[in-house]
């Protein structure tokens, strides 16, 4: 159980507090995708210059997942156990610091290496940003909450791509990351002023501390996170391909040059950038009619945006192969604020931070973190033209369909789940 070792008063943060923790989580989450999206951005003239084929660097893009799934745990726990505004602001500090390492990168390893703690920077900060904002806003405005919060994915996404297109082809592959280090270091310094909530003391019934192995197998107790934890990393296989793979798929089905084909990029993120929000809308009015609901939507969004993926890769976004990427943009982000929210709704107070640790270790470990290089290995054995890449990131999709039935059989016990940890409280800091 949960419980407050001090005198204080429950935590609440006041509109212009939580105005502020959103604004800072949400832009640093924006940065946080800019610099994961360079390297996608800037493959075809990087394996240029440093003769790499796409098996390496489908290893960059797996390290990377790889490195953040596995730090993701110890970094979430530290910000259960300590301050999530204190570690927001070292991880943000910490991974734009390597990301500007990596520019100055002249071979595989010397990519390899930066590249992979960038990863370890990046580890914990969705989960210190998912508590944060979690915690500023009531469970009936959670949702729409979370859902600026996530709409800086897309946003992210869309600037990393074109800023890192437009840089790499005119002051070289390596300019992106030395610019992208920049603002996370600002933005890391700014999130030490937001308010945080005190550190929950967890114990058992016996009284003692619980350990970090009792916090997780508490976690994976709960009936409907085991569902969604398999489902969110099912659907990634298909998410964390199409980020990665799809500015260079288009370079080549399209024969354009690096800023042409990440400029492609924009209208499906910009589509994105509507469903985060509608999604979290979408959740809460569901959500208030049948609680269910917050599972149905990323559960019903995630299996179309799959078929819609599928149609225009084959169509190599042609017509209304653009068509339906555009429409793959808008349902792909829906499901993102309903699990933040849900993730939060189940946890214990002493969790809140390590249940979203969980989520992006399960989300890479148990199929994104793989499906860079995954699809690296399908291309390379079809000939590692875009027909091959196509096939590739085709197989990838079925992924989505696969991480919709989980959400669904997530949603029987979530309302049960959810109502076991509704009388804990979090207190502010002293």
């Amino acid at each position: 159980m949960a419980k407050d070792t001090g005198e204080s008063k429950q935590y609440q943060a006041s509109k212009g507090a939580s105005i502020y923790i959103l604004i800072i989580c949400t832009l640093l989450y924006m940065v946080n995708y800019m610099d994961r999206q360079v390297v996608a951005a800037v493959v075809e003239p990087m394996k240029a210059a440093l003769s790499l084929n796409d098996s390496d660097v489908g290893i960059l893009g797996s390290i990377f997942l790889l490195s953040i799934a596995l730090f993701s745990f110890p970094v979430a726990y530290l910000v259960d156990r300590w301050s999530r505004r204190k570690a927001i602001a070292i991880m943000a500090i910490l991974w734009s610091g390597f990301t500007f390492l990596t520019g100055k990168a002249w071979n595989f390893w010397s990519l390899f290496v930066p590249r992979s703690l960038v990863g370890v920077g990046e580890a914990g900060f969705s989960a210190g940003g998912t508590a944060m904002v979690g915690a500023a806003y009531s469970s009936k405005a959670r949702g729409a909450a979370m859902g600026i919060f996530n709409m800086s994915i897309p946003l992210g996404i869309a600037l990393g791509s074109v800023l890192a297109g437009a840089l790499a082809k005119t002051q070289g592959w390596q300019a992106p990351f030395l610019y992208f280090a920049i603002p996370g270091v600002i933005l890391g310094i700014l999130a030490l002023f937001m308010k945080d909530y005190k550190t929950v003391a967890t114990t058992s019934a016996t009284g003692s501390k619980v350990t970090f192995g009792q916090s997780i197998k508490t976690l994976f107790k709960i009936p409907s996170l085991v569902w969604v934890l398999v489902g969110y990393g099912l659907a990634n296989i298909m998410s964390m391909s199409f980020l990665f793979w799809t500015p260079a798929f288009v370079g080549r089905a399209w024969g354009v040059d690096v800023v042409a084909a990440n400029a492609v990029m924009v209208p499906i993120v910009l589509a994105a950038i509507v469903g985060s929000p509608l999604g979290g809308i979408l959740a809460d009015v569901w959500f208030k009619k049948d609680p269910r609901g917050r599972l149905y939507i990323p559960a019903i969004t995630i299996f179309l945006s799959a078929i819609c993926l599928a149609g225009a890769i084959f169509l190599q976004f042609k017509g209304i192969g653009m068509a339906l990427v555009i429409a793959y943009g808008v349902l792909n982000v829906m499901a993102l604020p309903c699990l933040s929210a849900i993730s939060q709704d189940v946890a214990p107070a002493a969790q809140k931070g390590l249940v979203w640790g969980l989520m992006v270790f399960c989300m890479y470990v148990f199929g994104g973190g793989w499906s860079p290089y995954m699809v690296g290995a399908i291309s390379d054995a079809l000939g590692q033209g875009a027909q091959a890449l196509g096939t590739a990131l085709i197989i990838a999709s079925a992924g989505g369909i696969l991480g919709g039935i989980c959400y669904l059989m997530a949603a029987r016990p979530y309302p049960a789940d959810m109502e076991k940890v509704k009388h804990e409280q979090l207190m502010a800091e002293k």
